[in-house]
């Protein structure tokens, strides 16, 4: 496929529109983790994966000429991957606050650096004529970012369906940001199958996780009501047996005090 030559006002707009919810997706998932001091649920194999789809999905990008915010999309991404991945490594895994850093740290040192040279090696080949290279990156970036979806559904099918660890503010923006990427592909003068395809995986695998909280929610709703209901008397029923258990001191204290009266009464 040739690269773009001229990319239309309406592919930048609804591509920078794309590139802002993906660059701050991953943010609300990040605060999720830290504020919980956890990461059950969310499979730091699943950030890993996407930072890895980075360097590809990259050098797709920018080789293909696509516009600006999307060649933008891949590094800011991967990064916000790593920082996750990291918090996975800390809180799931028990690694140090620095240790887990750094190794998130040379990470993306490598990242950047196969990027670069996937770049610097394919631009020329393409630039020739010969496109299979570059269509074979694309498609491996594809490969690994629909890969990266792939471990929520064996949590989810551990909880019978339940969502957990996953922040769904962070997954409605990242479900938005590959709808408008997808559409700013479409406004283009010549529509990239294969970033059309990368991006309707991601819709389609996140609509999945979606649906299945959805179909929990609806089959435990009696449950969680009963469940809900119960609990404000078993807040109850410890306060009540606490009153008791006083109430019995009060008699028992009282009954000692009389004995004692009795003993010394009748030892005068």
């Amino acid at each position: 496929m040739p690269a773009q030559e001229s990319i239309p006002p309406a592919a930048n707009v609804l591509g920078t529109i794309g590139t802002v919810l993906w660059c701050i997706q991953l943010i609300p998932q990040i605060w999720f983790n830290y504020r919980n001091k956890s990461t059950e649920g969310l499979p730091g194999i699943m950030m890993l994966v996407w930072a890895f789809a980075g360097p590809p999905f990259g050098a797709y990008a920018v080789i293909q000429n696509l516009n600006i915010p999307i060649q933008i999309q891949p590094q800011v991404f991967a990064s916000l991957s790593l920082i996750s991945w990291a918090q996975c490594l800390h809180y799931a895994s028990g690694w140090a606050v620095w240790s887990s850093s750094l190794i998130a740290l040379a990470v993306a040192i490598a990242c950047a650096g196969t990027e670069a040279a996937l770049i610097l090696t394919l631009q020329p080949i393409y630039n020739r004529g010969t496109e299979w290279p570059l269509l074979a990156v694309g498609i491996i970036a594809s490969i690994l970012l629909a890969a990266g979806l792939i471990p929520p559904y064996f949590e989810i099918w551990k909880r019978k369906g339940r969502v957990v660890g996953i922040d769904f503010v962070f997954l409605s923006i990242d479900w938005l940001g590959a709808l408008f990427s997808i559409m700013s592909l479409v406004a283009q003068h010549t529509f990239d199958y294969l970033g059309g395809v990368l991006y309707l995986v991601v819709i389609l695998l996140e609509s999945g996780i979606f649906i299945s909280h959805w179909i929990w929610l609806f089959r435990t709703r009696k449950q969680r009501k009963a469940e809900k209901g119960a609990a404000p008397a078993e807040a109850a029923t410890p306060s009540a047996s606490a009153d008791e258990k006083l109430h019995g001191s009060d008699i028992a204290s009282t009954t000692d005090s009389n004995n004692k009266d009795v003993e010394l009464k009748q030892d005068v």
